[in-house]
């Protein structure tokens, strides 16, 4: 029986068909024999959206769409049982390539820019989601954004939701981050970044948890986010509230790609914080999706029992230390 949750609605405006093979070895300047391509559809929010209905969980999706290869991927999310909500985007969807060489077990990825978007485009995109939530609703932006749209715009986003009842969740880097992290009037519910993202907000390394942990505190002190998630690779994801912070160990798994596994975690928060658990069990789902994450292959993502073996087994420390100044 699917447990209680609040409505989730994902957004994904620069998706991605991806393309998933494999080379006895990667080298330049010689035709490389591949093995047969596996197909996902992919994208921060697209991602987020499978992983939660592979624990068992239920999304929308709200997906920028363009061409022929948004219409397969239309299809593909239709027939996984994605509740998709269809956006024309200005362009034809782009495509990724993953290449794993079986030789060396690196993995080579290979990104594409997506449609250049125009002020219409953009607008059309943020009356589309302020139009579809409901009261309640978590709102999870992840993802590049495409050509065109303005590093701001999960601040746009987060001032169209006001009023609305809505909460969001925003999983974003480089300029993009920076405009969410400067804002200080707490328009956001949740706010992710990796240690190297948080490093380059803060201006200095953050060597260890205590400094990460200081630095995401800061942040929420300032009014950017009610909460702040950095993932510090290896070592575990943190989070700071208002009510504490908390560390989720990293589950010692064997690693088979790397894909996803940042999408996954924040379904797995995001679907503990839609179904009412302390923060402290939220975090230890969103570690047990990544870790099952990345024992799968290319771009598949968690498998549901495997998120509940590591769930079972999750180790969530609560941390004393005070804000950064």
């Amino acid at each position: 029986m699917m447990a209680q949750q609040a409505r989730i609605l994902t957004i994904t405006l620069n998706p991605a068909l991806d393309l998933s093979t494999a080379a006895a070895h990667v080298v330049p300047d010689v035709k490389l024999r591949c093995a047969a391509p596996s197909h996902d559809p992919g994208g921060g929010g697209i991602n987020v959206s499978r992983a939660i209905m592979a624990m068992g969980g239920e999304s929308h999706a709200l997906v920028a769409l363009g061409g022929p290869t948004g219409q397969r991927m239309a299809q593909m999310l239709s027939q996984i049982g994605i509740r998709l909500i269809s956006l024309p985007a200005p362009g034809e969807t782009r495509q990724s390539l993953t290449v794993d060489d079986e030789t060396t077990r690196q993995q080579y990825r290979f990104v594409m820019p997506g449609p250049e978007w125009c002020a219409q485009d953009v607008e059309r995109a943020l009356n589309a989601a302020a139009g579809t939530v409901e009261p309640d609703t978590l709102v999870v932006l992840s993802g590049s954004n495409p050509p065109g749209v303005p590093s701001g715009f999960a601040a746009m986003l987060a001032e169209r939701l006001q009023g609305t009842g809505a909460r969001l969740i925003v999983d974003t880097s480089g300029a993009a981050l920076a405009a969410v992290a400067a804002a200080n009037d707490l328009r956001v519910e949740i706010l992710r970044m990796d240690d190297a993202e948080a490093e380059g907000l803060a201006g200095r390394p953050l060597p260890y948890r205590a400094d990460t942990a200081a630095f995401a505190a800061g942040l929420v002190a300032s009014g950017a986010a009610r909460g702040v998630i950095v993932a510090r690779g290896r070592d575990g994801n943190i989070i700071a509230t208002d009510d504490g912070i908390w560390h989720a160990e990293a589950a010692r798994v064997p690693v088979r790609s790397k894909v996803g596994a940042g999408d996954s975690f924040l379904a797995g928060f995001t679907l503990g914080h839609a179904r009412g658990w302390p923060v402290a069990d939220a975090l230890g789902l969103a570690a047990a999706a990544a870790s099952a994450t990345v024992q799968t292959p290319a771009t598949e993502l968690c498998r549901g029992e495997d998120v509940e073996q590591l769930f079972a087994a999750r180790v969530i420390t609560r941390m004393q230390i005070d804000a950064a100044p």
